[in-house]
């Protein structure tokens, strides 16, 4: 979901000048001179009025219309005239022709465009487009050079998210499954933790292919990626086999280990039939995650290896909307936000800075992050980082894991395709291996129901009473139980007909 035009100017303009004033840095220059919509109105000249019938058409719609051309044809209608050369050299449609056609074999240079078309990086923004007013194109890169700390900085007290050095097995269970936390001890006694940075991790696995995205490169290209970038929002390496791919072995005796705290993981029931649940997350600063819940309703941790990560978290709940800027269809299988984090970082932080149930940290090399089951979080990292990550089930959340699994199938994520059933399948594991702990969840799933139902006769029936104190019309009614019919609920539609016209 793109911004009001008008709405984020506005934010944009607050966001960069705090920016400016907290880290002595501003927006450079577009490359090519375009300059943001507004300027257009003092502007003696405009030069999208040369592109004949296409400087009719509003900028998104444009861009949407170049996204059909192949690139020699988008080539040749950027040579027509500066508007359409600078519509032409978008860095989406050109990562869009290379994610579609990958070359066999290519070298980073900077851009998408150079990288695609094989240009040197000396014949960047040649051509001045500063009479070019659009924020489409001037939009993607004042988000990719805003300064970061206006937003990470001053974290109001009442937000922080909590930093412990560790708690024990028996702590997290009792207290803390359901709040957010930072752990500074557990991690630094990892090998990895000792032994990573990116270029160790070159010197063993510079050949190695990992999942980036849509994209799958060897390390040594991704780094090359990530160490010269200026996308808006830059690939980020997420990879869910970087345990057999790296051969790392792991527990107390390995390279890393689950820490104590978290206790056992309930999806280990599954074996090899769980779904994905462990990560290894390699980013550029700027990259991260925009506004999401773990799948299949899972808690998580994520520790940071090397570099540090920003973390912006809200509670759900039928009291809490959705954090501010995203909307959520009526089953809650589609989101909707910004295009990027730093656009939501400008246009909704500080409303969101100020919304109840917002937690705020920074995770810092060493340290572990929790992540309680349902909790919406965005993630940015404010400098090259490395992580790992994992999705867990714990004791105190299986029977949110099971709901969710049983009454949102079209959502569940990550298990492989001869799993026709999670659900069924998870349920006949617990029952084999852990029926106490089963058997206690679906007693909770169903005390859940149970207090629905009551909440709903309760509301129906006080409002019922209500209407016979006040000597008001019971109205019509929809009965699905027969009188006699003791154990069945009656529930009515009661329409007020004290107001209705004669």
């Amino acid at each position: 979901m793109n911004l009001d035009h008008h709405e984020l100017e506005l934010a944009t303009q607050a966001a960069a000048s705090q920016a400016a004033t907290n880290d002595s840095v501003t927006v450079p220059i577009h490359p090519l001179g375009v300059r943001p919509a507004g300027n257009a109105y003092t502007a003696t000249e405009n030069f999208k009025s040369a592109a004949g019938s296409f400087s009719y058409l509003p900028d998104e719609l444009l861009v949407y219309i170049l996204e059909f051309l192949d690139a020699k044809a988008l080539v040749g209608l950027g040579s027509t005239c500066r508007a359409l050369y600078a519509f032409s050299r978008l860095e989406d449609l050109w990562k869009t022709f290379f994610i579609l056609s990958p070359p066999p074999s290519f070298t980073w240079r900077g851009t998408w465009y150079s990288t695609f078309a094989g240009t040197p990086k000396s014949v960047r923004g040649r051509i001045s487009c500063k009479n070019l007013f659009s924020d489409v194109l001037h939009r993607p890169f004042l988000c990719a050079h805003t300064a970061l700390g206006a937003f990470t900085e001053n974290i109001p007290a009442v937000n922080c998210i909590e930093r412990l050095p560790n708690l024990s097995a028996s702590e997290f269970p009792r207290l803390w499954t359901n709040k957010p936390f930072i752990l500074t001890d557990p991690v630094k006694e990892w090998p990895v933790y000792q032994g990573w940075s990116l270029e160790a991790l070159l010197e063993k696995y510079s050949e190695i292919d990992f999942r980036a995205e849509t994209v799958d490169w060897p390390l040594r290209k991704y780094v090359e990626y990530m160490n010269d970038t200026a996308d808006e929002s830059p690939l980020y390496l997420f990879d869910r086999s970087f345990v057999e791919k790296m051969k790392l072995s792991v527990g107390k005796s390995g390279d890393y280990w689950i820490p104590d705290c978290f206790g056992e993981d309930l999806f280990a029931a599954l074996n090899d039939q769980r779904p994905d649940s462990r990560w290894l997350i390699v980013g550029p600063e700027r990259s991260g995650s925009t506004f999401h819940k773990d799948p299949n309703a899972t808690s998580a941790w994520n520790a940071v290896i090397r570099g540090s990560k920003y973390w912006i978290m809200f509670p759900t709940s039928p009291s809490y909307p959705p954090p501010p800027g995203v909307f959520v269809s009526e089953d809650q299988s589609e989101v909707t936000s910004p295009l990027s984090i730093a656009e939501w970082l400008l246009g909704f932080h500080t409303e969101a800075r100020n919304t109840p149930g917002c937690m705020e940290g920074i995770c810092h090399a060493g340290e572990v992050l929790h992540v309680p089951s349902g909790w919406w979080h965005l993630v940015i990292n404010l400098s090259p980082s490395i992580a790992l990550t994992q999705n867990f089930v714990p004791q105190a959340h299986l029977a949110n894991v099971l709901a969710f699994l049983k009454d949102k199938p079209d959502q569940v994520s990550g298990f492989q395709k001869d799993v026709a059933d999670p659900y069924g399948l998870f349920v006949q594991k617990l029952q084999e291996q852990h029926p106490d702990l089963l058997a206690e969840a679906q007693k909770e799933l169903a005390s859940k129901k149970d207090g629905r139902k009551r909440k709903w006769i309760e509301l129906v029936n006080g409002h019922e009473q209500q209407e016979q104190e006040n000597g008001e019309s019971r109205g019509f009614s929809f009965g699905f139980a027969e009188e006699e019919d003791s154990d069945r609920y009656d529930i009515s539609l009661t329409v007020d007909t004290s107001h209705c016209g004669a």
